[in-house]
C-alpha cells in the first residue's frame, strides 16, 4: 500500500481528473486545492509528502503560493507547473528551492516520474548502488589475489574508495559492512605486498612508485616554471577525506591531475613530511644535515627545519625561485595567512603546512566529544569536510584561484582507525608511536608486524647499532604488557599512523588550474 500524500493545487482543477485517478489508481492520496489560499489551509490541516503547484492561478499566484508553503515547511517537496516557459518564472521558482518543474500540458507518466525521483529517489538509488556494489565485489576480491605491483595497489585502493562514498548513505547497512570486511582483506594482502616489495624500492625496482622522497623533484618542480603555484600540504589526510571536499573547489579550479603516491615508511610527520620537502629518506637527511635531524627519542621538534630542507633541495634542483614558506597549526594564524595573501601573488611558489586534521586525529584520542563526533571514517570524513568548508585554508584558496595560482594539494600521510591491540615490549629507549617502533631488544607478536632488523635497508636512521624498526600492520596498534587493559580500552577506535595500510600508505596529490 502506497501511504504518499500529494497535494496538487490548481485553478481548473477539474480538468485534472484523469491525471488524479491515475495517481489514485496505483495507491497515491491526493487531495486538491483550487487556489493557493485554499492550499496553504490544506497544509495546515494535513502532511503532505508533496505537492503539484500550477503557477497562473487568480489570486495569490503560484510564486507567491510556493513562497508561503517554503516559509511554513521549507523541506516539502514543491512542483511547480505551468504554461510558461519564460525564463523569469523559471529562475524565480528554482531559486526558491523547487523540486521540479513541469511545462503544461503534462501527461501522468510525467507525474508519475516527478513523484519517483523526488519522494523515490534515495529509494532507487540505493537499490542500484547495492546492486552495482555486489557485481564489483567479486571483481574486486579476485583483483587484490592477483596485484603484484604497486600502482595496482593505488588503482584498488581508489575502488575501494570509490564504493565507500558511494555506500555511506544508503539504507542497506548490511553492504558496508560487506565494503569493510573487504577493506580489511585488502589490508591483509596489502602488508604481504609491503613485506614483500618494500625494500627492493630502495635498490632500484623498476616498479618503485613515487614516494615521499621523490614526489617534489618528479611531480612539483617540473610545474614551477611558469604560473605561480601554491602548494598546500595537509598533514595527515586521507584520500577518503580528500575526496569528500574536492568538490567544494569545483567554483574555483579545475583537476588537471590526480594520483596517489607512497608515503614512506614509518608513515609519520618527522619521517614522511621531512622527507617530501628535503627530497631525501631519513638515513641521508641524518647524514647531510645532521643539524636538522632528530631521531626519536631525541628531544625537541622533528619538522622544525621543513623550510630549510625545502631551500637546501630547490638549490639542489637548480630552482631559483621567489618562494615562501608557511605552517598552520591555529585558527588564529590560518586567518592572519588569509588577511595577507595578497602580498604573495608575485611568488613562484607559496608553501603551506596545513596542521588541523592531524591536530583532530589526536584530539580524538584525548576527547570524548571528537569521540562522538569522530567515531567511524564517515562521520570523520564529514567533520573534516565541515572544517574545510569554514576554515582560512578555504579562504585562502579561493584567494589563490582569484589571483591565477595553480594549486597543488597533497599529504604527508594517512591514518587508520586502529581496532585491535598487539603486545610489545622494549627498553626505556624504545619510541612511543602506536603504530611503528624503533629500539633494542624488542619483543613483538611476529604475525602482526613487519619487521625490518636492518633500518639502512629502507634508508632509515639506526638509534644504536642494535636497533631495529617493527611497524603495526593493518588496524592493529602497539600496547606494552603495563597497565594493559587501560591502555587498550583508551586508545581502542582511535586514528593512528605510522604503520602498513591503505589509508595511511597510499595517498592523494592532485594538481588544479584557476578557472
Amino acid at each position: 500500500m502506497n501511504n504518499i500524500k500529494v497535494l496538487w493545487v490548481d485553478d481548473e482543477i477539474d480538468l485534472l481528473k484523469p491525471h488524479i485517478l491515475f495517481l489514485e489508481n496505483r495507491n497515491y492520496q491526493v487531495t486538491t486545492a483550487q487556489s493557493g489560499t485554499e492550499a496553504l489551509v490544506e497544509i495546515q490541516k494535513e502532511t503532505f509528502d508533496i505537492v503539484f503547484l500550477d503557477e497562473n492561478m487568480p489570486g495569490l499566484s503560484g510564486l507567491e503560493t510556493l513562497a508561503e508553503i517554503k516559509e511554513q515547511q521549507a523541506n516539502l517537496p514543491v512542483v511547480m507547473i505551468t504554461k510558461s516557459e519564460e525564463e523569469y518564472i523559471m529562475e524565480e521558482a528554482i531559486g526558491s528551492k523547487i523540486a521540479d518543474y513541469l511545462i503544461k500540458p503534462v501527461n501522468p507518466n510525467q507525474i508519475l516520474l516527478s513523484l519517483k525521483k523526488n519522494l523515490d529517489h534515495t529509494r532507487l538509488v540505493s537499490q542500484k548502488t547495492t546492486s552495482n556494489y555486489q557485481q564489483e565485489f567479486r571483481k574486486i576480491s579476485m583483483e587484490m589475489s592477483t596485484i603484484n605491483d604497486a600502482s595496482g595497489w593505488a588503482e584498488l585502493y581508489q575502488k575501494l574508495v570509490y564504493w565507500e562514498l558511494e555506500l555511506e548513505d544508503i539504507a542497506d547497512g548490511s553492504m558496508f559492512e560487506i565494503l569493510e570486511s573487504q577493506k580489511l582483506e585488502a589490508n591483509t594482502q596489502f602488508c604481504k605486498f609491503i613485506e614483500k616489495n618494500y625494500e627492493s624500492w630502495f635498490q632500484g625496482d623498476e616498479d618503485t612508485p613515487i614516494m615521499s622522497h621523490t614526489l617534489f623533484k618528479e611531480k612539483i618542480a617540473p610545474i614551477l616554471d611558469d604560473n605561480p603555484t601554491l602548494l598546500v600540504v595537509v598533514d595527515n589526510l586521507r584520500y577518503d577525506q580528500w575526496k569528500a571536499f574536492e568538490p567544494m573547489l569545483s567554483n574555483s579550479y579545475k583537476k588537471v591531475d590526480e594520483e596517489l603516491f607512497y608515503s614512506i615508511l614509518p608513515t609519520a610527520t618527522q619521517y614522511a613530511r621531512n622527507a617530501i620537502f628535503s627530497g631525501l629518506m631519513p638515513s641521508e637527511m641524518e647524514r647531510l644535515f645532521p643539524a636538522y635531524w632528530l631521531n626519536d627519542t631525541d628531544e625537541g621538534g622533528k619538522n622544525l627545519y621543513e623550510e630549510d630542507f625545502l631551500k637546501a633541495q630547490l638549490k639542489r634542483l637548480g630552482k631559483d625561485l621567489n618562494w615562501s614558506y608557511h605552517k598552520i597549526s591555529s585558527l588564529k594564524q590560518g586567518k592572519r595567512l588569509s588577511e595577507s595573501f595578497k602580498t604573495h601573488k608575485n611568488e613562484n611558489l607559496t608553501v603551506i603546512v596545513y596542521n588541523f586534521v592531524d591536530m583532530l586525529s589526536h584530539a580524538k584520542t584525548e576527547m570524548e566529544v571528537i569521540k562522538e563526533l569522530a567515531s567511524n571514517d564517515k562521520s570523520y570524513r564529514s567533520l573534516t569536510k565541515s572544517w574545510f568548508k569554514n576554515s582560512p585554508l578555504m579562504e585562502i584558496i579561493q584567494q589563490a584561484a582569484h589571483l591565477g595560482f595553480r594549486l597543488v594539494i597533497t599529504t604527508d600521510h594517512g591514518t587508520i582507525n586502529v581496532k585491535n591491540p598487539s603486545k610489545v615490549i622494549g627498553d626505556k629507549n624504545t619510541s612511543l608511536n602506536l603504530r611503528y617502533k624503533t629500539g633494542r631488544s624488542l619483543s613483538y607478536e611476529e604475525k602482526d608486524v613487519l619487521a625490518f632488523k636492518d633500518p639502512k635497508a629502507i634508508k632509515l636512521p639506526s638509534i644504536n647499532m642494535s636497533s631495529s624498526f617493527i611497524f603495526a600492520k593493518s588496524d592493529l596498534f602497539f600496547a606494552y604488557p603495563n597497565n594493559y587493559n587501560h591502555y587498550v580500552s583508551y586508545y581502542r577506535n582511535s586514528y593512528q599512523h605510522g604503520g602498513v595500510s591503505l589509508e595511511e600508505m597510499i595517498i592523494p596529490f592532485s594538481i588544479l588550474n584557476p578557472k
